[in-house]
């Protein structure tokens, strides 16, 4: 965890935000989703998501979904992805988050699954549809091997909500900017009410995501959270052709770098 929360603590003493741009694993194949790892960590950016492929994604708008659809079509499997990442980890600067479902982790034995991710090289989980007080079940490993675990928080959540969350998150929270599924959105993130209410209740890095899908959009996620996680947009940027998929990556991505640097000045 600590190679992902100093280069968040970095970027802000810089005095700019961080990007945290979110890959599906195996879409549109898992070289492509390698050769893109290493061509934003090149860019610069904070950490990279990296979504395990799930039949049943339950927050997970159409993009997403039928990108993990394409992946597992494709033969991607959760031991296979852990193995890409285990061969790019000493190549690569950056922070890596597991962005997976508690399914995935149950079936793999939890602790086991948790130590599995660890070994590969990741720096921390993202359980999207993990339950508040299930994050116990996992924590005490997540502690243990000193990773991260982020859970989200919505827009909606009350004061007693929030403050269970992130008593259980480590390394940074996952903020949405708005309710529902993931997606790309023409409407401007308002999160100034949600990152407010996180402030007063813990001291970590703050990310959001949920709609992200411009670098003007990151502007103004940048102006008040620490990062931005753009997930569907540079998803479906990278469909097409899977040996150049990392240039479409790297050329969606680096006006939302360059909004980071400049939403602060």
């Amino acid at each position: 965890m600590q190679r992902m929360t100093q280069r968040l603590q970095h970027d802000r003493a810089a005095g700019r935000g961080s990007l945290m741009p979110f890959v599906t694993a195996g879409s549109p194949s898992l070289e492509a989703t390698v050769a893109t790892i290493k061509a934003l960590d090149g860019l610069g950016v904070a950490a990279i998501e990296v979504g395990f492929p799930f039949s049943d994604p339950i927050a997970d708008g159409p993009v997403i979904a039928a990108s993990m659809d394409r992946a597992l079509r494709s033969g991607t499997t959760v031991a296979g992805t852990m193995n890409a990442i285990k061969l790019i980890r000493p190549q690569v600067a950056c922070g890596l988050i597991a962005m997976v479902s508690m399914s995935i982790v149950h079936r793999h034995g939890g602790a086991a699954f948790v130590r599995q991710a660890h070994e590969a090289g990741f720096d921390a989980l993202i359980v999207p549809d993990m339950d508040v007080d299930a994050a116990d079940q996992v924590l005490e490993s997540v502690d243990a091997l000193g990773m991260g675990l982020a859970l989200l928080v919505a827009p909606t959540s009350a004061p007693e909500r929030i403050r269970s969350i992130t008593a259980r998150c480590r390394g940074f929270v996952y903020a949405l900017a708005r309710a529902g599924l993931t997606g790309t959105s023409d409407a401007p993130p308002d999160v100034v009410g949600t990152v407010a209410a996180l402030r007063a209740e813990t001291q970590l890095p703050i990310a959001v995501g949920f709609g992200i899908s411009t670098a003007e959009h990151v502007r103004l996620v940048i102006r008040d959270a620490d990062a931005a996680i753009v997930g569907s947009a540079l998803v479906r940027a990278m469909e097409g052709d899977p040996a150049t998929a990392h240039e479409r990556a790297s050329a969606f991505i680096r006006p939302m770098i360059e909004a980071c640097h400049a939403a602060r000045d």
